[in-house]
Order: structure tokens, then sequence, then C-alpha cells
């Protein structure tokens, strides 16, 4: 159960104040004694402040590309526009001496709307197939495929259709 800072104020004033020891204050309160002597050495260290909540999420993540480098690459890749993101990342760690991954160069250009999804060519389906037959055994679609089957090996699955 989360506390509020000023719940486990009064939860410690409670305890100092209580006639009964610590222990037995604590099991009617029904607050651990690890819990409450944690608040109790924030409190004497940092007062109300160090009651409140931390954030448990670090300060600074020891993997995480600094803003600069990411401007840099957003400036490379701007410089560079025919390169692939896989390009400019191999480039500009030849370059710049920082190795950047590829997907950390698509991450920021993506973020900076420098990705161009490639132009896709629709092809339009024909009104009637463009090989007509007229009787069986006039065409074929075959198809072959190497499968692995679990406890017995590598098999070979040929398909086919006739037409």
């Amino acid at each position: 159960m989360r506390y509020a800072a000023s719940e486990k104020l009064e939860n410690i004033r409670l305890v100092e104040e209580s006639h009964l020891s610590a222990r037995r204050a604590l099991a009617k309160l029904g607050i651990p004694r690890t819990t409450f002597y944690r608040w109790y050495d924030r409190y004497l260290q940092r007062g109300e402040a160090g009651l409140q909540d931390q954030s448990p999420k670090p300060k600074h993540v020891w993997n995480r590309v600094p803003d600069e480098v990411k401007r840099k690459v957003v400036s490379f890749a701007l410089q560079e526009t025919e390169l692939s993101p896989r390009e400019l990342a191999v480039t500009f760690t030849d370059q710049e001496r920082y190795f950047v991954s590829e997907s950390t160069v698509y991450r920021v250009l993506k973020a900076h709307d420098l990705i161009i999804s490639p132009a896709f060519i629709v092809l339009k389906a024909a009104e009637e197939f463009q090989h007509k037959t007229t009787a069986i055994n006039q065409l074929w679609q075959t198809d072959f495929t190497y499968l692995k089957v679990i406890g017995w090996g590598w098999f070979y699955l040929s398909t086919i259709l006739d037409d």
C-alpha cells in the first residue's frame, strides 16, 4: 500500500508519541518495521521532504544517445540525403568516430520526419487471365519447400496444382 508523505509523517509521530514499544505500535498500525525505519531515516536526514515518493527511474540512462549526437545525425542526414539509415549509421561511425546503430539512426530520423516511405508501385489486377486454359493439364503451378519435422528431420514438400 502506498502512503502519502503526510500519512508517513503522521505514522512516525504516532509511533514516537505512543506509550507502546515501536514494534507493538507498528504491529497495530500494520506497517512493517523495515518500511517504518526507512521512512524514519529519510525523515531524520531530510525532514518532511524526505518522505515524498521518490521516482524509481534513474536520472541518467547509461546507453542513451546524447542530444548533441542526435543533432549531428540529423544534420548529417540532411547533408547526405541519398543514404539509407543503414548507410548513414556506417558513414557517421566512420567519420565522427562515434558508434550509432542503424535502428538509432532510423528512430532519430523518424522523430524528425526525415524518413521517406518507399514509392510503392501499385499493380492493377488484369480483367482476365493472361494464359487461358481450355482443358486439364495445360497450366500447372508448382511450389517446393524444405521443411523440418521435429523428431524426423528435413523433408521436401512439393505441391503441384492444375489450373
